[in-house]
């Protein structure tokens, strides 16, 4: 080993100090976009562009994959209320289990890969091209010019996906249901307001919420730093999704138990 490339042994940070140090400038930037949210003139021309191209690229895929991810949960829990003796309330069973977990995370999942990965690719592609070094030369923000309008749109995106997916799944649900697993209509709807309550609704909007916030900081945060050149950016979007989805497996860990805990079940 050259004394040249000692030094640079030397000088690189173990991977546990890298790693915090890349959690620390992903929670500072995560931290200025919501203060530039608050205090700052948003930028509405770009939030409306970015708006409308995150919500066509995610609003198909979101309802496709709801359709599986409906039949599966009303499929798996038919089967267990048969076994368990209360198929009356395999409606109950399984729109709780949908709007509350389901719907949420595969809304993520789509604005994460879809939305979320253009995001990145795109702030990726101006930082290799210095457009991002040259705004800040300038005086102009790319924090409030270029991220705050592009996460806002990714968590307006998710509010609204999240209530089509909850929808499009529950169509999903009752059809497998009803028409597979010969089930009853009027007692797969007449039971959703035996367990459900309008908390379910709102703790799943603020899942989406908080999750749409969290792909598109992920996803700014890669995209201002990647690796050199296009290989490096290309990098970035693959790391962006899988941080993405990690995240909020642990987030939707951490808000389902403080729900559980702060709102008793219906009944109860």
């Amino acid at each position: 080993m050259t004394a040249q490339q000692q030094r640079e042994h030397y000088r690189k940070p173990s991977p546990p100090v890298a790693a915090l140090s890349q959690a620390g400038r992903l929670f500072s930037l995560a931290w200025e976009v919501l203060r530039t949210l608050v205090t700052r003139r948003l930028q509405f021309r770009e939030f409306v562009e970015q708006f409308w191209f995150i919500a066509s690229v995610s609003i198909l895929p979101s309802a496709l994959v709801a359709i599986p991810f409906g039949a599966v949960i009303a499929l798996q829990l038919g089967s267990l209320t048969v076994q368990i003796g209360a198929q009356s309330f395999t409606g109950a069973a399984s729109v709780l289990a949908l709007i509350q977990q389901a719907s949420p995370i595969v809304t993520a999942l789509v604005i994460a890969g879809a939305g979320g990965s253009a995001i990145c690719a795109d702030l990726g592609a101006r930082t290799i091209r210095e457009e991002i070094d040259a705004m800040e030369v300038l005086g102009v923000s790319p924090v409030h010019r270029l991220v705050a309008p592009r996460v806002l749109a990714a968590m307006l995106v998710a509010i609204l996906l999240n209530g089509v997916v909850s929808v499009v799944g529950v169509m999903g649900g009752y059809f497998f249901n009803v028409v597979m697993q010969g089930g009853t209509p009027g007692a797969y709807l007449a039971s959703f307001s035996a367990l459900a309550q309008l908390p379910d609704l709102w703790i799943s909007e603020i899942k989406a919420l908080i999750f749409g916030f969290i792909a598109g900081v992920v996803a700014a945060y890669r995209g201002l730093n990647p690796g050199k050149g296009p290989k490096g950016v290309g990098d970035a979007v693959n790391q962006s999704v899988v941080i993405t989805f990690l995240l909020l497996f642990f987030v939707n860990f951490l808000l389902t138990a403080l729900y559980l805990q702060l709102v008793p079940a219906k009944g109860t």
